[in-house]
């Protein structure tokens, strides 16, 4: 997937957004993008962050195993 010039990388949820669904906050390590749902998430408690972040982390495995399968279909 390409981003285009309307839309922006979440380094929390790792994907592209658009740019009206993104904030740009300051961390320890510098400015970050982030989309508005992983913000409202932290929100919500620890259960719902717990849920969000494993629901991430199922949606990364899943592009990853696809961009490998893809990979190996080409050599």
């Amino acid at each position: 997937m390409s981003a285009d010039t309307d839309t922006i990388f979440c380094y929390h949820c790792r994907t592209h957004h658009p740019k009206e669904e993104m904030r740009l906050l300051v961390t320890k390590t510098g400015k970050r993008w982030r989309c508005l749902k992983s913000i409202e998430a932290t929100k919500q408690g620890k259960a719902a962050r717990e849920a969000y972040g494993k629901q991430m982390t199922e949606t990364n495995k899943a592009e990853a195993r696809s961009k490998a399968r893809l990979l190996n279909a080409h050599q």
